[in-house]
């Protein structure tokens, strides 16, 4: 009897069979899991704002820069910043 690589389906390339497929697919999806943790690494780091914080007269000024608040508002609360 000869058993070997064209053998009685158990042995060779007839084994393989269903594990194959899913040892492909498996590699495929850890393969895209391990890219898309690189590439989020990497975007996050770029994204990342300092995270500085603004002081109440900052935010103050930027709200009369953008028009939210007029000058004698801003003023009036300016004042009472001041007291702190």
């Amino acid at each position: 009897m000869m058993y070997g690589l064209y053998g009685s389906g158990m042995n060779g390339i007839h084994g393989m069979g269903w594990g194959m497929g899913l040892a492909w697919i498996l590699g495929i999806v850890v393969l895209i899991v391990i890219i898309w943790a690189v590439t989020r690494g990497i975007n996050t780091g770029q994204n990342a704002t300092p995270t500085e914080k603004k002081s109440a007269l900052d935010i103050l000024k930027e709200r009369y820069a953008r028009g939210e608040i007029n000058k004698e508002e801003f003023e009036e609360k300016k004042h009472v910043l001041s007291l702190f």
